[in-house]
């Protein structure tokens, strides 16, 4: 991985001329690449997409330039780039000696990328391109170190920026996007939270540690020809510390919980450098003070499940004063499964035996000095509502959803300010309507005259499942838009003859849980 970067020069729009002439876009490579090889890529995989790029078109050089990182012959360069990509730093010289030329067709002439460079789908059909160090972002299943090899001048493995991955476009796939005025993107790395946000916010900072993350989120942003972010270099909060609040922060931290190394390695873009999960909640904590009210706060973490302690009430202690949060667990792995996927994402199941054995038995060490009996994979998203009454909702959901989530998300928050505000009276004088996509399924033995409990499930969003009873199966059928809860409840008591006052003092609590899990929305009052 070679120290120096392309230069984002007036000869930059000419660049992305030529990936757009060439069709280098998500739609122009699962065209070229078909559906298999196009999916490998995404999992890290490059032989189908090598097999797929062996004729001399345009589009199967920057293929195998910016995605592959294989050497071309100079001539097949020129005729897919503008002549001042080699003189900017987007490509280099490779000469015949190196390892690689054979892939250059034997030619002593060729050239190869400085830089990772992957097309990337924005939103309304923007065509982006996300830069990254060589090696971040495809390259098999060798681990982070094979990233090393990648260029003739390296520099520390702590310094690589990685390009976008699921992790990226989780993130990505669950923020808020509203028009606002400032959002921050914490730990920016190459730059594809700042991209997500500069079509909706006026200004955009980015922070990271790692200098070299904002050198390339510049190039991303200025590649994708997006407006440039106010870049800036520090941690956590200490770039911002003192300024305007932000209506929007959004973080893709160094989450991963490991033990320092004993030759204090450390990989910037994914260890924090602090003990166990005190980066998240040290992010959690200090959001407050950087938010504006009724901005958001969205990031995923990695924390800690302790031994006889609850990780709902432990993460809900994190969520500062006059915050809503909803936190969601979407995986839990044990702490050998743990340590062994990072010591994989670090390469050293390809090292010695000797040093990986070691190293395994440092993350288990730590892991059981502190109690860690697991690691939980989630989200976190706090609301600055500065209510006395915070909604908390921590909850696991190990289960499919749909992406995007952001207005979901929003939708969450805003279901919580209907129910906290709302009473009994109120709850039972409000019209709601049945969210889209709900499908009623009856479970019982075959023949049965009445079903053993009904299920409403929605096809959306969270794709959530709840089981209910016979009247809050009737209710939630009839909410329309047109009733007040209350006549509703009156109607179906008529109809089972029970007595309507009994029925409407136990029904709200069907209600507030059909709400709060967005299978019935309020459309207003009586």
């Amino acid at each position: 991985m070679s120290d120096r970067l392309p230069t984002p020069g007036p000869a930059l729009p000419r660049l992305r001329d030529a990936f757009l002439d060439a069709g280098f876009t998500p739609d122009g490579l699962l065209e070229l690449l078909g559906a298999p090889a196009y999916a490998a890529l995404a999992r890290n995989e490059t032989v189908p997409a090598l097999r797929a790029t062996r004729g001399s078109g345009r589009l199967e050089t920057l293929v195998r330039l910016f995605l592959l990182q294989r050497p071309v012959p100079r001539e097949r360069a020129r005729a897919a780039l503008p002549d001042d990509a080699l003189a900017d730093g987007w490509l280099r010289r490779h000469t015949a000696s190196d390892a690689e030329a054979g892939d250059a067709g034997g030619s002593g002439d060729a050239v190869s990328a400085t830089v990772d460079i992957r097309p990337y789908a924005g939103p309304e059909g923007l065509n982006w391109w996300i830069v990254s160090d060589l090696g971040c972002a495809v390259g098999g299943a060798g681990g982070i170190r094979t990233a090393e090899g990648a260029g003739t001048d390296t520099v520390g493995l702590s310094r690589l920026v990685l390009g976008v991955g699921g992790a990226s476009t989780t993130l990505a796939g669950i923020t808020v996007r509203t028009p606002v005025a400032r959002v921050l993107d914490l730990g920016t790395g190459s730059g594809v939270q700042a991209l997500h946000a500069s079509p909706h916010a006026e200004s955009v900072t980015a922070t990271d540690l790692n200098p070299r993350a904002l050198r390339l989120t510049r190039l991303t942003l200025a590649l994708s020809g997006a407006p440039e972010a106010d870049l800036r270099e520090g941690s956590l909060f200490e770039p911002v510390e003192g300024e305007a609040p932000y209506d929007l922060i959004v973080s893709n931290p160094p989450f991963v919980i490991s033990p320092r190394a004993a030759d204090g390695a450390r990989l910037t873009y994914r260890d924090g450098g602090m003990g166990g999960d005190d980066l998240c909640r040290t992010l959690v904590e200090r959001s407050a003070t950087h938010l504006a009210d009724g901005g958001y706060c969205q990031l995923l973490a990695n924390w800690r499940h302790i031994e006889g302690r609850d990780w709902r009430e432990r993460l809900a202690s994190w969520v500062p004063e006059g915050c809503d949060a909803w936190i969601v667990q979407r995986e839990v792995q044990d702490t050998a499964q743990y340590a062994e996927l990072w010591l994989r994402d670090a390469g050293e199941h390809l090292g010695d035996p000797a040093v990986y054995a070691a190293h395994y038995d440092a993350w288990l060490e730590e892991f059981e000095a502190g109690g860690t009996t697991g690691v939980g994979f989630g989200w976190i998203t706090l609301r600055k509502s500065g209510t006395r009454h915070p909604s908390v909702t921590a909850e696991e959901w190990p289960h499919p959803v749909e992406q995007p989530l952001g207005g979901e998300v929003r939708a969450h928050f805003e279901r919580r300010d209907f129910l906290r505000a709302a009473d009994d009276a109120a709850l039972l004088a409000t019209r709601f309507v049945l969210a889209d996509e709900v499908a009623q399924e009856q479970i019982g033995r075959p023949g049965a005259d009445d079903p053993e409990y009904v299920v409403l499930r929605q096809n959306r969003g969270m794709r959530r499942a709840t089981r209910v009873d016979t009247v809050g199966a009737g209710f939630a059928g009839v909410c329309d838009g047109s009733l007040p809860a209350g006549r509703i409840i009156d109607a179906i008591a008529q109809l089972l003859g029970e007595d309507p006052v009994g029925l409407r003092d136990r029904t709200p609590e069907s209600i507030r849980l059909l709400v709060e899990q967005g299978f019935l929305l309020p459309v207003g009052e009586e």
